[in-house]
């Protein structure tokens, strides 16, 4: 009709959804590159290494043997069932193959919980710094996030900080361990604190177990195993950073009812399933051996254990993260407001980070640098600083 002006719009949730500052770096890092320079690319989230040749080979057989055709929305049986498998003996949870859903990558799985479980005006509590994209999720299925300072927490007691930062209206705690962007890795006890503070109020757990793989300090524990957590909790997972497929899309889930339903829905009428071959791939990474999980910590150690030195030499403070793959110092010394900071770095010294402001106000006065890069990369990119700092 001519006369509805507010007909021609998006729908009004979609407001309070923001692009990704990371893509926003990453635009930048392609326009500088463009024009011949060299960026020393610290901004990344992705592996170092290639996808395993026998990942890819699988992927071949299966075109040849014209396993092309729609799989069941929920996923492959022969997968599923693996990583159900999988999940009891490495996770110890309670998952059997009816539990398992396979999906269009971890941030599909994350995506698909959050819509799952909220209505518009849940709360949902939310260790900060976190990975950018979950505030959007949240915000996308109308509810609110609810900060609580990761660092405080540990202090001053996970569940008494929780107590303090909830609201009437809270519905679901966001749990992610090892932790994008501090490498922070959540203990056992913390865990059971987390728990039982979800079992006293009735809360949903979403668990974020993308870097599981990648703990060098410590061990990674899955919430989800706990006593009276399997029927409250949605975990989650990705093929991405484990096997170098973050571009194969391919990640997965385990939760029981009333979620696991209303989740193969969610997967049904927005992907309407993954990949075909793509999930017979991933069937052959799971049956690669321990011993290939050791190489890479070992790899991502060496690289962990140059750049923080390092960050630290050069006088930008940096605390040894514990997992995943990334370094999260301190940069005052650059400028006071993290975007600044990022942007002398990227503008002036050509190394290419992610502002800590854009994980959460806890970030504030940090920036990420990811370390899923070579050694010469790293080396080189300590040089560039160096240069820049006068050290």
């Amino acid at each position: 009709m001519a006369g509805n002006k507010g007909g021609l719009r998006v729908a009004k949730r979609l407001e309070e959804v923001g692009f990704s500052d990371i893509v926003r770096v990453r635009n930048r890092v392609l326009e500088l590159r463009s024009t011949g320079e060299v960026i020393h690319a610290f901004h990344g989230g992705e592996p170092f290494f290639e996808t395993p040749d026998a990942v890819k080979y699988a992927m071949m057989r299966a075109l040849v043997e014209n396993k092309t055709r729609y799989a069941p929305s929920s996923g492959i049986d022969p997968l599923r069932a693996a990583l159900a498998k999988k999940l009891r003996a490495k996770n110890h949870l309670d998952a059997n193959v009816e539990d398992v859903l396979i999906t269009s990558g971890g941030a599909h799985a994350l995506y698909s919980a959050f819509q799952a479980v909220l209505d518009p005006g849940d709360d949902v509590l939310l260790f900060s710094p976190f990975w950018t994209p979950i505030r959007e999720m949240i915000n996308g299925a109308l509810a609110r996030p609810l900060l609580v300072p990761t660092a405080s927490a540990r202090r001053n007691g996970l569940s008494a900080t929780l107590e303090k930062m909830a609201s009437p209206h809270t519905r679901a705690i966001y749990y992610n361990t090892p932790q994008n962007p501090a490498g922070i890795v959540f203990s056992r006890e913390e865990a059971e604190e987390v728990a039982a503070f979800a079992r006293e109020r009735d809360l949903i757990v979403i668990a974020d177990e993308a870097y599981e793989d990648l703990v060098y300090d410590g061990e990674h524990f899955s919430i989800g195993s706990l006593p009276g957590m399997a029927e409250r909790t949605i975990s989650t997972y990705t093929f991405s950073k484990s096997f170098g497929m973050t571009g194969w899309r391919l990640g997965y889930l385990t939760a029981k009812e009333p979620f696991i339903t209303g989740l193969r829905k969610l997967v049904l009428y927005s992907v309407n399933g993954v990949s075909t071959p793509s999930q017979w791939a991933a069937l052959e990474a799971l049956s690669l051996p321990e011993s290939y999980f050791e190489q890479r910590r070992v790899e991502y150690k060496e690289r962990r254990d140059l750049l923080v030195a390092g960050l630290n030499d050069l006088g930008l403070e940096c605390e040894l993260p514990q997992g995943a793959f990334y370094a999260f110092p301190r940069v005052q010394s650059i400028h006071k407001q993290s975007r600044k900071a990022a942007e002398i770095l990227l503008e002036q010294a050509h190394v290419a980070t992610i502002p800590g402001t854009v994980f959460g106000a806890q970030g504030e006065g940090h920036l990420r640098f990811g370390y899923g890069i070579s050694m010469d990369a790293i080396t080189s990119g300590l040089e560039a600083l160096r240069r820049f700092l006068g050290r």
